[in-house]
C-alpha cells in the first residue's frame, strides 16, 4: 500500500499518508487511534471490521459519514481503492468502478492481522479457529467466500424451517418434505467448503509446523487437524463421500434437529484441534505454547497465502510485541524484514531498537498522526 487517505474514521478527522513499502510503525499511547489506522486498512482488504459488525461504529462522532481511499501496486499495477459509508448507503470502488457486493473485494487487498486477541485463536472457542480459516481461504478464492455465504443463507434458512415444524405439529408432514430442499443445498454448498479446508489445513499444517520447529529450536512439534462434527473426516476423502456421510447423518438426526430447532451438522461447528507433541494446546499447553502456535499459525498464513497469489499479503501487527518474547519478537522480524509490508502499532518507541531495516515512524496523539522518521 502506497498511500492511504482517511476522512471522519472513528476518531481520525482527516489524513492522508505516505508508506514505506516495507515497515511502518505508529507509536503512541492507549486510546489514541493507532488501531483505527490498521483497522481502516483491514477494512479496505476484507471489506469488514474485526472489532465491530456495524460499519455506523466506523464514522467520527460529529460527523454523518466516513471516506477511505488507498493506493497499491498489485503485481506491478496500480489501483485505487475507495471505501464509503454514509448511514444509509455503502460504497466501495475499485479504480472508480462500483463494485454490486462485498464479496468483489476479496483477493484485491489481502491482509494478515496479529493481534493480542489473536491468542482466543488458539485457547478460545471453535468459532475464533474457524473465522481464522474462512478468511485465509476466501482472499485467495473468492468462489470458497461466495459458497460460505450462500450457506450460511440456507443454516438460517433451515434454522427458521426447522422451528417452525416443531412449533406446527399439525403440518409437520408437509414441511419436512420442505425440508428435503434445504438438506440438498446444505449438503452440497457445506461438502464444498469442508473439502477445501481440507485441502489447506494440510498446507497449513507443514508450513506451521516448520515455524513452530524454528522458534523453538526443534525441541516440539505443532500438528494441526480438522475435526468434523460430521465425524471422521480425511484429506484424501473425496467431497462425493462427504456428500453422504453428511445427508446420512442429516437422515438420521432429523428429530433431534426439530427438536432442537437448529442444524446440528455441517462446517459451521466444525473445528480446528491443534497438538504440540501430541499433546492438545488449547486443553493442556502452557501460555509460551499458546503464544508460539498463534505466531506459528500467523506466519503460516503470509506464506500460505504467498504460494497461492505469488506476493506476500500486508501484514498488520497490532501491539503484539507486548505480547512476545525476545525470542519470538526477533523470530517474527525476521520472517517479515524486506519482503513483507508492515504496519505494527505500539505504545513504546523502544520497540524500533531491534529494527534493523528502513522504516517509517509515525506518532499518534488523539487521532493526529504525524511522521517522526521517514525513509527511502
Amino acid at each position: 500500500m502506497e498511500r492511504l487517505y482517511l476522512k471522519n474514521y472513528r476518531n481520525i478527522k482527516e489524513e492522508d499518508l505516505a508508506f514505506n513499502p516495507t515497515l511502518n510503525l505508529f507509536i503512541g499511547k492507549n486510546a489514541q487511534g493507532k488501531t483505527n489506522l490498521l483497522e481502516s486498512i483491514y477494512l479496505m482488504g476484507t471489506g469488514s471490521s474485526h472489532r465491530t459488525k456495524s460499519d455506523q461504529d466506523l464514522i467520527d462522532w460529529d460527523a454523518d459519514y466516513f471516506f477511505l481511499k488507498a493506493s497499491i501496486i498489485k503485481r506491478t499495477r496500480e489501483m485505487t481503492f475507495s471505501y464509503g459509508y454514509n448511514k444509509s448507503k455503502k460504497e466501495i470502488k475499485i479504480d472508480n468502478n462500483p463494485l454490486q457486493k462485498i464479496g468483489d473485494l476479496m483477493g484485491y487487498i489481502n491482509v494478515v492481522l496479529f493481534s493480542p486477541e489473536d491468542l482466543q485463536m488458539v485457547k478460545g472457542s471453535p468459532a475464533f479457529r474457524r473465522r481464522f480459516l474462512n478468511l485465509e481461504i476466501s482472499q485467495v478464492n473468492p468462489y470458497y467466500y461466495h459458497n460460505l455465504q450462500k450457506y450460511n443463507q440456507v443454516v438460517r434458512q433451515r434454522n427458521l424451517l426447522l422451528k417452525e415444524i416443531r412449533a406446527n405439529y399439525a403440518e409437520r408432514k408437509k414441511k419436512r418434505d420442505l425440508l428435503s430442499v434445504w438438506d440438498q443445498q446444505l449438503v452440497d454448498l457445506g461438502s464444498r467448503l469442508i473439502k477445501k479446508r481440507l485441502e489447506v489445513i494440510e498446507r497449513l499444517d507443514i508450513l506451521a509446523r516448520l515455524t513452530h520447529r524454528k522458534i523453538t529450536d526443534g525441541r516440539e512439534n505443532l500438528k494441526m487437524e480438522y475435526k468434523s462434527v460430521l465425524g471422521a473426516i480425511e484429506e484424501q476423502t473425496s467431497r462425493e463421500e462427504i456428500e453422504i456421510i453428511f445427508a446420512e447423518r442429516l437422515k438420521e438426526d432429523v428429530d433431534n434437529e426439530i427438536n432442537r430447532g437448529s442444524t446440528l451438522y455441517g462446517p459451521h461447528l466444525d473445528d480446528i484441534e491443534l497438538f504440540i507433541n501430541e499433546v492438545n494446546v488449547r486443553q493442556f499447553g502452557s501460555q509460551g505454547q499458546q503464544r508460539t502456535t498463534a505466531l506459528a499459525l500467523k506466519i503460516s498464513e503470509l506464506e500460505f497465502m504467498k504460494s497461492e497469489i505469488g506476493e506476500y499479503p500486508i501484514l498488520l501487527l497490532d501491539d503484539v510485541f507486548s505480547e512476545l518474547d525476545s525470542l519470538r519478537k526477533s523470530h517474527l522480524l525476521e520472517v517479515i524484514r524486506d519482503k513483507i509490508q508492515t504496519f505494527i502499532t505500539s505504545t513504546d518507541a523502544d520497540a524500533v531498537n531491534e529494527i534493523q531495516s528502513k522504516y517509517n515512524l509515525y506518532s499518534v496523539t488523539e487521532g493526529q498522526v504525524e511522521l517522526s522518521k521517514g525513509s527511502d
